[in-house]
């Protein structure tokens, strides 16, 4: 590593300050029984900035009390505030998106724990720009302690460092088990977390208006005993993100840190993360991968982000900055990786740790993201420490290989061990390939039509605020004169609308319909009522209006009905469907879908008018948008309604039939699991497939002939 400095307060840092003490603590039990002990302590104040809260949250598990006091966070502080009437407990949650209501507890401020005390203060935090976020997870203690990382006090945020897959103890309020978590929190004291409570002050001063006294200095430490210190007195750099807002200027020394930090690596640069979008870290660890003789660059990344949406955004986002690297990976320095546990089965670790180390020199804790919006859009702040002496630089070396010896089931030691034995982690991580519990390379390949759909990252993970008219020119083209914009707003409540209802499918109590089983026997209740055919039509129809998922609601059918009265019923409730949010897309008129120009939209809307039945039967054979957007924008488009119906038939037929027959034969397969019947089920799937193949193929060179 260059012997240049890299923290530079103004540049990269917002300020450079003495610690007292440093600690570092790894995965759940580490950090909340730390903050258990810690608030006990407290005499005067406590700060919470945190993106996510839930006070039924478990700090501790039984068997690891400490004390008498409650394992629950609400139940906790509300003891704590009893026992100590000098004590004021400031909570600042970020008024979170719509999208996250149904992962979050409802109305946390108005629990009977928290609103009976007079001196907690809970405050949601809206101070931000349309679409960002506060992500700043601090907690301050008598401005002499502080916690910084990526850890909020949510509910599925526990675990032990082992990970195991059977842990019973991993489960949340409401009695649900969740995936193995993998996270990291930095522990400081002295100046470092007077300037953090400084941070906290102005963060709660901008979202209430009311000024908060610094704490007086007192005698004892709410350092928690079972936490030993990695460093002593060392100076801590402090990072921030801060989008412009109001009066607020933009803070960016998130990202400026990454680029020099990145840039001055010399051996090894070590991250693990729970995003990888950012196009300009990408674009920076490109250019160092290009160079003839540079660092290995290792990325610890989790094996998939989250669940359905963000997979389908984030996920996709990810792939593409991965190729951007592996391409540029000329000399075999790189490797994505994600923790693997032969265990797991289907589950795996989801890492949402924000670290990275360089050579054995450079260590950083936050709670920034390697994703866009973490560089100029959400706020965030990161710790970083730049060793100046053997010693500091054995307890960076140290950090990294208590990460690795985690993800290798192996002593620090054996890590060690293995480590110089192989010359470098990219080759241990390759010579360990087939151990149990192992970092595997990650495949950040995703689903083709995902790639496709997903808008560039801009939209989906912006690095800056979108501002009204960023907005309108996204869905309207510039030429255009300016009486057109009067309905942009249109666009906008139709694509939030299918997309709210896509999101209410998948994530609210709803998605427990979302399996055949489920549905099929709500199908049979209704079997036998002499108005069937009326209720089933009516169903389906509506269902596919409201963006129920239409293949799902094919092989219910199926599975209900048979293969021929639930082929009929598909094919007239799909059309049905179809008609109704055609009708809708025609009120809505053509102008409207054609100020969309740019977009992947338009292009559908012109695909449809210039090339009639022919388009609609390759969208409905080759899907490059959800059925209910086809229906909409083929309502508003030029296309005739007669031939909006035929293509549609002609085009779902053979997925019906085959959806239908397949559904029959699974069914079948399942309750007379014989060779025979496993052998027709298998052919099945085969004439299935190749039908599909030679429709594509045939459809888009027809397509091409037709373009040309």
């Amino acid at each position: 590593m260059s012997n240049t400095t890299i923290l530079q307060p103004g540049v990269n840092c917002w300020q450079k300050v003495k610690s007292d003490k440093v600690a570092l603590l790894i995965d759940g039990e580490n950090y909340f029984g730390a903050f258990h002990s810690a608030i006990q302590k407290a005499r005067q104040s406590v700060y919470i900035l945190s993106w996510d809260i839930d006070s039924r949250m478990r700090l501790i598990r039984k068997e690891d009390k400490p004390s008498d006091l409650p394992e629950e966070l609400g139940a906790f502080i509300s003891e704590v505030l009893k026992q100590n009437s000098e004590l004021n407990v400031y909570i600042l949650n970020w008024d979170w998106a719509m999208v996250y209501t149904l992962e979050r507890e409802w109305l946390p401020m108005y629990k009977p724990t928290l609103k009976s005390q007079p001196r907690l203060h809970f405050k949601l935090d809206g101070e931000c720009p349309l679409g960002a976020s506060q992500h700043q997870k601090v907690v301050v203690i008598d401005d002499e302690i502080a916690f910084s990382g990526g850890f909020d006090l949510g509910k599925h945020r526990w675990d032990t460092s082992s990970h195991n897959p059977d842990d019973d103890r991993r489960i949340d309020p409401d009695k649900q088990p969740y995936p193995p978590f993998h996270d990291v929190q930095m522990l400081v004291s002295g100046k470092t977390a007077k300037v953090l409570a400084e941070l906290a002050r102005e963060r709660w001063f901008r979202a209430t208006g009311e000024q908060l006294t610094p704490a007086d200095k007192k005698n004892d430490s709410a350092w928690p005993e079972q936490v030993d210190a990695w460093f002593e007195n060392v100076d801590v750099g402090i990072a921030r993100t801060f989008p412009e807002y109001e009066n607020h200027p933009e803070v960016r020394e998130v990202e400026q840190l990454f680029t020099d930090s990145i840039r001055a690596a010399d051996k090894l640069i070590y991250i693990e993360n729970q995003y990888f979008t950012s196009w300009k870290v990408a674009d920076l660890l490109a250019e160092s991968l290009q160079q003839r003789t540079g660092p290995d660059i290792v990325l610890v990344l989790p094996l998939m982000t989250g669940g359905w949406l963000e997979q389908m955004t984030m996920d996709v986002l990810r792939h593409r900055v991965a190729c951007r690297l592996q391409e540029a990976d000329d000399h075999n320095r790189l490797r994505i990786c994600y923790p693997h546990n032969e265990a797991f089965g289907s589950s795996y670790i989801s890492v949402h740790a924000k670290i990275m180390v360089i050579d054995d020199t450079f260590l950083r804790v936050g709670s920034a993201n390697l994703s866009n919006r973490s560089m100029g859009l959400d706020s965030e702040c990161d710790l970083a420490i730049e060793a100046t002496n053997d010693g500091e630089r054995d307890r960076v070396s140290r950090f990294r290989e208590r990460l690795l010896s985690e993800h290798f089931d192996l002593s620090e030691e054996a890590l060690r061990k293995n480590l110089s034995q192989e010359g470098s982690l990219i080759k241990m991580i390759d010579a360990r390939q087939e151990g149990k519990r192992t970092l595997k390379p990650l495949d950040c390949g995703v689903p083709e039509m995902a790639e496709q759909m997903l808008p560039r990252s801009a939209i989906v993970d912006p690095e800056r605020p979108l501002q009204p008219e960023q907005m309108t020119q996204m869905f309207i083209p510039i030429e255009q004169p300016g009486s057109a914009r009067k309905q942009w707003w249109k666009i906008v409540v139709v694509l939030l609308a299918v997309i709210a209802l896509t999101v209410v499918w998948r994530f609210t109590p709803l998605s427990e319909w979302l399996n055949p089983e489920t549905l099929k026997n709500a199908a049979e209740s209704i079997k036998a009522h002499p108005l069937t055919p009326l209720l089933v039509l009516v169903a389906f129809s509506l269902a596919g209006l409201l963006a129920f998922p239409v293949t799902l609601l094919i092989v219910t059918t199926a599975l209900t009905f048979g293969p021929v009265w639930g082929t009929f019923y598909s094919v007239i409730g799909a059309l049905l469907s179809a008609l109704m949010a055609y009708g809708v897309g025609h009120h809505l008129g053509r102008k409207t879908v054609q100020k969309l120009a740019g977009s992947s939209i338009n292009r559908l809307s012109r695909r449809l008018a210039h090339h009639g039945i022919l388009a609609i039967i390759t969208v409905r054979i080759i899907p490059v948008a959800p059925f209910v957007v086809i229906n909409l924008v083929a309502g508003a488009s030029h296309i005739k309604a007669r031939d909006f119906v035929l293509g549609t038939l002609l085009g779902m037929l053979p997925g019906i039939l085959g959806l239908t027959v397949f559904a029959d034969s699974l069914l079948k397969t399942v309750q007379e699991p014989k060779p025979g019947q496993i052998a027709v089920f298998v052919i099945i799937i085969a004439v299935i497939i190749a039908v599909m193949l030679v429709l594509k193929r045939v459809l888009n060179q027809k397509q091409e002939e037709e373009e040309v």
